[in-house]
């Protein structure tokens, strides 16, 4: 079931990459997706090598850093060239009267 998920994750995070903070998140499932397989195959294939484990905190921590970069230099670049428009409207007293 590993390689089926992983696939359709890749192939969601490959068609997400137009839209930044989708691409990113859709990353950080990618690596953890590796990592929490890696950490099957070898918990089954390698029961008595309790170190191997350890290598599946690889992928997840580069998925953490996928999740930071875009929350930490992606996210407030975007906020800063975004336009805001703001629009004044002035009502007549005449209209505020007839609403109340």
């Amino acid at each position: 079931m590993l390689a089926p998920t992983l696939i359709l994750a890749i192939m969601i995070t490959i068609r997400t990459k137009k839209l930044k903070s989708e691409f990113f998140h859709n990353l950080a499932v990618v690596f953890w997706i590796t990592a929490n397989g890696y950490w099957m195959i070898s918990e089954f294939f390698w029961p008595d090598h309790d170190y191997l484990r350890y290598y599946s905190a690889i992928p997840f921590v580069i998925g953490i850093f996928c999740i930071a970069y875009y929350y930490l230099v992606e996210l407030p670049r975007e906020k800063k060239t975004e336009k805001l428009v703001s629009i004044t409207i002035e009502v007549p007293e005449a209209v505020v009267h007839l609403a109340k």
